[in-house]
């Protein structure tokens, strides 16, 4: 949600700023309404006051015995109560029309995004690890994973298109790495871990930004709630309507949750395999800070979603995204992505991102200093730490060996009941 008062001040910078993320001219439109709803509610206010002082002055001039002035008064206080409702109609109904311009559109990037419209013009900021000299040409997890438990025709029998079933050491190797990654963000990084609710309500998905506009990307059930498409959903919205006490922030949350998208802004894309599926799971990370944390919470928060891919040994890189390829509540974004070399290249496994006041606009989530009277809105941030399934994929392509067996990683073999090889079942 964007903040009415810094459009009032610097129209041209608000377009200016939309304009990075390849957003047409807005303000003209939004201050419009503002200006609508604010005469609407200057003349409500007006109109109240003069009912009161009129209603007073129907018992003095009754008390004058000045009948004519009160009968006068009277049916001006009636008039009033008439036109009153209708002028409290209007100003909810443009109250509304404004708040939806203002949700509908992104967030502004920071000065420190990069120009630029699409993944073409993000910036690599650093490179960790050297991919693997195979001995021979490594293939893609795809046909790698198949008779290691990877099942693509069980998954799409049962559910459909996107949708895989793992089976024995495969199924173990996926909760390795699940449980891998969530004891390292609560022991080595320090987040809270949570265990929070999978169905959310409409005010939930619109705090974090999904609503209205990406509602296709979700799937809802019948009673009207929705499947969440990350944890941070619900972590964020953990703090929805509440006014934090300082000395609480910073607020590091993380939880392992099974996550739903339709993809429906993605067709065509990574069809075959396990990279994009309709359900999968992951290690989301939240933070919730002051203002003048969050740009060291989100290095923070970056280098934590790093450790990981570190302590697995794959090699990625960091990449600064431009500001037409950052998601809608972004103010700045860094995408990790991993080597992957059945497929020759880098891929996305981790997007850490740093909201500013947006969501918390959206959530009326602000926090309190010391002995201050007024409040402030706290800043939200969330990231990847990591997608699961992505992992899988990134382990199986980096640890595949030339019999078409796959190592399990030293750091998962405490979590893997003994084995440390997944071999193919023919």
């Amino acid at each position: 949600m964007h903040d009415i008062r810094l459009i009032r001040e610097n129209p041209a910078a608000f377009d200016a700023a939309l304009a990075r993320r390849g957003v047409a001219a807005q303000a003209e439109a939004i201050l419009s309404l503002d200006t609508a709803r604010r005469d609407v509610a200057t003349r409500m206010q007006e109109a109240q006051a003069r009912r009161n002082d009129a209603s007073k002055a129907i018992g003095a001039a009754m008390g004058k015995g000045d009948k004519d002035t009160a009968e006068a008064l009277k049916a001006e206080v009636a008039t009033l109560k008439t036109t009153l409702p209708a002028l409290e109609e209007d100003e909810r109904r443009l109250t509304a029309e404004l708040n939806a311009a203002l949700a509908v559109w992104p967030n502004l990037p920071a000065d420190a995004v990069p120009e630029g419209e699409d993944e073409a013009q993000n910036v690599e900021v650093s490179r960790w690890g050297t991919p693997r000299n195979f001995t021979f040409q490594p293939i893609e997890h795809a046909d790698l994973g198949p008779l290691l438990g990877m099942d693509f025709e069980t998954g799409a029998l049962i559910s459909g298109a996107r949708f895989t079933f793992l089976r024995g050491g495969m199924a173990r190797l996926h909760r390795a790495l699940a449980q891998f990654m969530l004891d390292h963000q609560t022991g080595a990084n320090g987040y809270t871990e949570c265990n929070p609710p999978l169905l959310v309500k409409d005010e939930a998905v619109f705090g974090t930004g999904q609503l209205p506009k990406f509602a296709e990307d979700l799937f809802r059930t019948t009673d009207g709630r929705w499947l969440i498409p990350t944890a941070e959903v619900s972590l964020t919205n953990a703090v929805q309507g509440q006014i934090l006490p300082e000395p609480s922030l910073p607020l590091r949350m993380t939880a392992l949750t099974q996550c739903f998208r339709s993809e429906a802004g993605s067709a065509g894309r990574d069809t075959r395999g396990f990279i994009r599926q309709h359900q999968f799971e992951k290690v989301e990370l939240v933070s919730i800070c002051k203002p003048e944390d969050s740009e060291a919470e989100h290095e923070r928060m970056t280098a934590a979603a790093e450790s990981v891919l570190q302590a697995l040994n794959l090699p990625y890189r960091k990449m600064l995204l431009c500001a037409g390829d950052m998601g809608f509540t972004a103010r700045i974004t860094y995408d990790l992505e991993v080597w992957l070399p059945g497929q020759n290249a880098y891929r996305e496994i981790s997007s850490c991102s740093n909201c500013g006041d947006f969501q918390a606009r959206r959530m009326n989530t602000r926090f309190r200093s010391e002995g201050a009277k007024n409040t402030e809105f706290v800043h939200t941030l969330n990231g990847s730490g990591l997608a699961v399934g992505r992992t899988l994929v990134a382990v199986l392509e980096n640890y595949q060996q030339v019999d078409g067996s796959v190592e399990v990683p030293d750091v998962l073999h405490s979590y893997m009941g003994g084995l440390t090889r997944l071999v193919p079942q023919g």
